[in-house]
């Protein structure tokens, strides 16, 4: 079973975000059997079996083992990945393009480089898995407070500038059997879970 799965196909992503068959997913995190599932979602175990068959087709879940009882085999089965995540190119016709409007101080515009990433990285993914290859890739993740809005913006023209230096003097053109790497860098506001009742609205900021 892989960390996070990434669904490209339009049709797994319709059965993957359907209320039942998602929580099947979830559920099949540990592997189960239609009989076991069925007891837990309170569903009738031939309908919780026509849900994962429709699941497995997509490759969403997977053949665990088969168990003999008596004249019936009870398949157990297990999702393919413990998450998933779905891809723009879910949506082809319609997934964001960077391109369209290249604007470093836009949030829609940060969020359209993100579903970029997303797609191409879940591409690499699926192919690695296919080719039994891991991907190489790097990331660095944390938060930095801000006392104000000037210091928010020397610290993206340091970045930019510091980034720029970096990629300047390891980029090569020209290099025999390189190979490029897209870079991304990101700044934006981070939304704080409030730490009241279970259901409550989170904490918004607005968009800079």
């Amino acid at each position: 079973m892989f960390e996070v799965g990434v669904i490209e196909e339009a049709g797994a992503a319709e059965v993957a975000l359907d209320p039942i068959r998602a929580r099947l997913l979830a559920l099949l995190a540990e592997p189960h059997s239609a009989t076991s599932l069925a007891a837990v979602v309170g569903l009738p175990r031939q309908k919780v079996n026509y849900h994962l068959k429709t699941l497995e087709s997509h490759g969403l879940v997977e053949l665990v083992e088969e168990r003999r009882k008596g004249n019936v085999t009870e398949r157990v089965l297990r999702a393919t990945a413990a998450s998933f995540v779905i891809s723009p190119s879910a949506l082809a016709t319609v997934q964001p393009d960077p391109a369209r409007s290249p604007d470093r101080m836009s949030a829609r515009w940060l969020l359209a480089v993100a579903a970029r990433m997303v797609k191409e990285v879940g591409q690499l993914i699926n192919g690695a898995a296919r080719a039994g290859k891991p991907v190489a890739t790097f990331a660095i993740e944390g938060t930095v407070r801000f006392a104000s809005a000037a210091d928010r913006a020397a610290f993206a023209q340091e970045l930019t500038s510091a980034v720029t230096t970096l990629v300047s003097r390891y980029h090569d053109e020209a290099a025999p059997g390189g190979r490029d790497h897209r870079v991304i860098v990101a700044i934006h506001p981070s939304i704080k879970q409030p730490e009241t009742a279970a259901g409550a609205e989170p904490e918004k900021t607005e968009e800079s």
